[in-house]
């Protein structure tokens, strides 16, 4: 049986990103219950995450080990802030809200290099994380 030794829940973000950096400072201004951390320095296995979802998507991790990702990891550490994120928190998880937050969140995630104080590392997708080209030309035109 493994017992965390952690006693706040966990928010991985992309370090590599200047865009999801910025929003995890903006995060800790709030002052969250939550440690705050880029994935690429976090124990991803301690915290039971591939890498695969880390680049995907923001993670919350609970102390339980319960995970929460994208506008679901946002809306959880909203929830352990201040009286009005706590508000803010709840309602981006409301029927009918949630999956437009869900589609918001996917929106930003995938262009987030087109977003002020982005990088180039915020461009690559995971499938070039792992060496696939994503550009159609690479794979021809698909007449014969």
């Amino acid at each position: 049986m493994h017992v965390s030794r952690r006693v706040r829940p966990v928010l991985l973000y992309d370090g590599d990103c200047a865009f999801c950096t910025s929003c995890a400072r903006a995060l800790e201004r709030i002052g969250p219950d939550a440690e705050i951390l880029a994935w690429q320095y976090a124990d991803l296995a301690e915290l039971g995450i591939t890498e695969e979802q880390a680049i995907d998507a923001v993670q919350w991790i609970e102390i339980d080990g319960t995970v929460r990702s994208g506008h679901e990891a946002i809306a959880a550490i909203l929830n352990t802030a201040g009286r009005i994120w706590k508000l803010t928190g709840r309602t981006i998880l409301l029927p009918g809200i949630s999956w437009m937050a869900a589609k918001i969140y996917r929106l930003v995630a995938d262009n987030r290099h087109r977003l002020p104080g982005s990088t180039p590392a915020c461009a690559r997708s995971p499938l070039q994380e792992k060496g696939i080209s994503t550009n159609p030309t690479d794979y021809g035109s698909g007449s014969a």
